[in-house]
Formats: C-alpha cells, structure tokens, sequence
C-alpha cells in the first residue's frame, strides 16, 4: 500500500542521515545516497537475516570501481 505517511517516512530516514552521518551529500552522487535508502526503506520488514541474503545476492557481479566513482 502506497500512501504520504510511508513518503514522509522515507524522507525523514534520508534528512537524518543527512545530518547525522553524511554531513555533505554532493549533487553528483545524491543519487547513489537516494538508491542506497530506497534499499534500506524497502527490505525494512525482513529480519536480519533475510536483509544480509538480500543485499549479497543483490550484489553478485557488481563492481563500483574507484576511476567511475571520482569521475567527472
């Protein structure tokens, strides 16, 4: 089910981290950040376990290398 308050709850878990962890999110990556907490809103309701199994099958094969991450 779709509605504002799981919106707002989104957001406010993206504010947070925000001004909690990242101090400053470039315009040039701010949409790996939106990506990383889209993920984290959306396996919210699997146990422990079943977020890890997630997140490493979601992985398998991709790289991020260092040259693509500080490009221009």
């Amino acid at each position: 089910m779709a509605h504002t308050s799981g919106l707002a709850s989104f957001w406010a878990t993206l504010k947070r981290a925000h001004h909690g962890v990242y101090h400053k999110m470039s315009a040039k990556h701010l949409q790996r950040y939106v990506h990383q907490f889209a993920q984290k809103h959306n396996v919210r309701d699997m146990d422990t376990l079943e977020q890890m199994q997630h997140v490493v099958s979601a992985r398998a094969g991709r790289r991020l290398m260092y040259k693509d991450l500080i490009a221009q």
